[in-house]
């Protein structure tokens, strides 16, 4: 039995994952910080509040497992710094967060090319915010890199309408995947036996469905 930490719980693959334990009867209880309230559910606490750091720094419940879903792109945040505050920062504060509340396993969705050598700021700030979480040292960290997600978004973007056709005729882990693939993905390496660090590229998490 497990009690969870979800960040990014009202995204596309955070979303999805939040379903998936919801209904998972190996899951116990689930804390959810978000900054617009989630529809009320028995299993899960939910603070509200628009500085996710606060909500964080504010959490006192043990938890075992932690999942990272935060994400955007420099577009959505308006700036270079917006950006990398979401993808980085509250990233790497959502671990320690975890850790501080003594979870043994981090799941986290970076992003398909992550390098921190990059000389692509997405890339860039992907590969960096996946060696900080490296330098926590977890007991088991587990990172997934995605390709373009695949869902429905409440606020869809044109240039992935645009694109999306494209992704899904690439090979390997360029392809385009479904966010409830990705989901599916990080449940069931919650509950699957392991240590370390494991990275799953795109490719991976074609498995668990088509993408539509």
């Amino acid at each position: 039995m497990a009690r969870i930490l979800i960040v990014g719980a009202t995204g596309l693959v955070g979303n999805e994952l939040l379903q998936l334990l919801q209904g998972d009867p190996q899951v116990t209880a689930i804390v959810a910080p978000t900054r617009q309230p989630l529809p009320a559910n028995e299993k899960t606490d939910n603070p509200v509040g628009e500085d996710l750091f606060e909500l964080l720094s504010g959490l006192q419940q043990p938890v075992d497992i932690i999942f990272c879903c935060l994400g955007t792109t420099r577009k959505v945040a308006g700036s270079d710094a917006n950006f990398r505050y979401v993808d980085y920062q509250l990233v790497v504060e959502s671990a320690l967060t975890g850790r501080r509340l003594g979870a043994q396993h981090c799941l986290v969705v970076s992003a398909v090319g992550a390098n921190p050598r990059s000389s692509f700021l997405y890339n860039r700030t992907k590969g960096e915010m996946e060696q900080a979480l490296r330098e926590q040292n977890w007991p088991r960290l587990t990172l997934v890199r995605p390709s373009m997600l695949l869902g429905n978004r409440p606020s869809p973007r044109l240039m992935e309408r645009l694109t999306a056709p494209l992704f899904k005729l690439l090979p390997g882990k360029w392809r385009s995947v479904a966010a409830k693939d990705v989901a599916q993905t990080l449940l069931e390496q919650a509950f699957s036996p392991g240590s370390g660090v494991r990275v799953l590229e795109s490719d991976q998490l074609h498995r668990y469905g088509n993408v539509h």
